[in-house]
């Protein structure tokens, strides 16, 4: 069965929405459900937490971890309409969309591009990039945004380096994508 609203939007835009702290990745399961429940997989496209690499230590060795930045919250891109107000808000761990009296208030591609969301349609082209082993690298996203590398190896197949990076005056290995990185000439 699927919901139908003549008061839609025509172009998908991203809303902010409210969901239990810490039950982020069960709202974003839930959320699915109810797409794949009313047919609604032409409306809403995506559903993404926002998360950005923290470099932390583990058993002596400095690694990047997935860490949530806006913990409580989601962010959704869609073809907004009413019907889809209702069958959000009341999808379990949703609590509501970001805005005034619960009504969503759209951002921009830009602010959903600040919080680590990727709002190009083809993800493969921004991927191609022609680096190799000895090349300077500046790193563009994550928490290591600013710092300059060394590429020590390429991973071409999953679109990954590792990189020598100094930091507190020594230098470490971190992996990094080919969407976090822009080699420098």
């Amino acid at each position: 069965m699927a919901i139908v609203d003549k008061n839609i939007d025509t172009e998908p835009k991203w809303y902010a929405l409210k969901v239990y702290s810490g039950y982020e990745n069960v709202a974003k399961q839930n959320l699915e459900n109810t797409i794949e429940k009313y047919g609604l997989e032409n409306r809403i496209l995506q559903i993404v937490i926002p998360m950005e690499d923290e470099l932390v230590e583990k058993r002596g060795k400095k690694v990047l971890v997935p860490k949530k930045i806006m913990p409580g919250y989601m962010l959704v891109k869609m073809i907004y309409g009413d019907d889809i107000w209702h069958a959000v808000t009341r999808t379990m761990y949703i609590t509501g969309f970001v805005g005034p009296k619960g009504r969503p208030i759209n951002i921009t591609d830009e602010e959903a591009r600040r919080l680590s969301v990727d709002t190009s349609a083809n993800t493969e082209a921004k991927l191609d990039l022609d680096v190799k082993v000895g090349d300077m690298i500046e790193i563009i996203e994550g928490s290591l945004s600013s710092f300059v590398g060394t590429v020590k190896a390429v991973d071409n197949e999953n679109k990954k380096v590792t990189a020598v990076v100094e930091m507190f005056g020594r230098e470490s290995d971190v992996e990094l994508g080919f969407n976090q990185i822009r080699v420098k000439k």
